[in-house]
């Protein structure tokens, strides 16, 4: 990125053209020091239509010609999760900066190309795990770290949904990485790395589809210190979608939805919960994360201190990991 970045607005290009393409671009376009400039997307139909939808000046008709377009900064990858290592390698070598949708990747060997690409390159690379921006997560990181529940023990998050979905949905497919773990399972094992880091013991039980995707996936993690994380996922299951963390001197309790909260319950010995609050602003949540990526692209950073590299690759591991226990292989792995 230039440095005359730094006096004008960055300036974003959308890879993909779905549901959650749009949501980033409506929250893109809330942000001042934000401009979406061009889309791309394997069909110039498809990229004109999400063009026309959002105000933004170029539509590209393949990856490589917005990967190439020297007007863009940074490109979004919000392709399903099957495509992020060739979306994201692609912009890469074209010496652009990328936000990665979760999960980073399809298997830690992706992920693991793509971490050392960006860093031949010298480009900046982050997944968009927007939990880890999400300023009332970070608040209660704040509050764990100086010690407001003493030392956590446990973990527990899930998130489901009721389903159930067809034979042929992008969640059933093989060909797509479906299954709940990566699409969903991804929220609770990050956010367990977020307080625990990487376990050292993993388990996971599994119902897995005719296809041979996971639909409900159990786990329990540990770690060196006798700590552990018990998470849940299912595509069949109307999970509460809610996080506790426990410690030795209370607990902090996020609501439905703990992956973007606007806020949390803190609990701790001898007082009343304490309700505490943090505003979001407006949007669907995306902000915070493309802030921290133009903080991070003007300070000249390669990477995100808030969603570093080595953890991206740390859940990837674990993700991995549950998949071998529970049975679930991918084409071409």
């Amino acid at each position: 990125m230039t440095t005359s970045a730094t006096t004008r607005p960055v300036r974003w290009g959308v890879l993909a053209t779905g549901g959650i393409a749009a949501a980033f671009a409506a929250d893109l376009a809330a942000l001042p020091d934000a401009e979406v400039v061009a889309v791309g997307s394997r069909s110039a139909e498809a990229a004109r239509a999400f063009a026309e939808r959002f105000g933004i000046p170029r539509a590209h008709g393949s990856w490589a010609e917005l990967a190439a377009d020297p007007e863009v900064d940074v490109v979004y990858v919000a392709t399903p999760h099957s495509a992020h290592h060739r979306a994201t390698a692609l912009c890469l070598e074209a010496g652009k900066a990328v936000l990665c949708e979760k999960p980073f990747t399809i298997n830690t060997g992706e992920a693991a190309s793509l971490v050392e690409l960006a860093r031949e390159r010298g480009v900046f690379l982050m997944e968009a795990m927007w939990t880890y921006c999400n300023p009332a997560v970070l608040r209660m990181i704040e509050l764990v770290r100086d010690g407001a529940i003493g030392e956590v023990r446990a973990v527990q998050a899930d998130f489901g949904l009721a389903g159930p979905f067809a034979a042929d949905h992008r969640l059933r497919d093989p060909q797509q990485g479906g299954g709940a773990l990566l699409d969903l399972g991804v929220y609770p094992v990050s956010f367990a790395h977020l307080l625990l880091g990487e376990p050292t013991s993993v388990q996971a039980w599994a119902r897995l589809t005719p296809e041979g995707v996971d639909e409900t996936t159990g786990m329990l993690l540990g770690y060196p210190d006798g700590a552990m994380a018990v998470l849940a996922c299912s595509i069949n299951a109307d999970m509460p979608a809610l996080a506790t963390v426990s410690g030795t001197g209370g607990r902090i309790e996020l609501p439905h939805g703990f992956f973007h909260p606007d806020g949390f319950v803190l609990h701790r010995a001898g007082r009343e919960p304490e309700r505490i609050e943090v505003p979001q602003g407006p949007g669907n949540g995306y902000a915070h994360e493309a802030v921290e990526v133009m903080r991070c692209l003007r300070a000249g950073e390669r990477e995100s201190p808030l969603v570093p590299l080595e953890g991206s690759l740390a859940v990837m591991r674990t993700l991995d990991a549950v998949r071998e226990r529970i049975g679930v292989r991918y084409p071409g792995e």
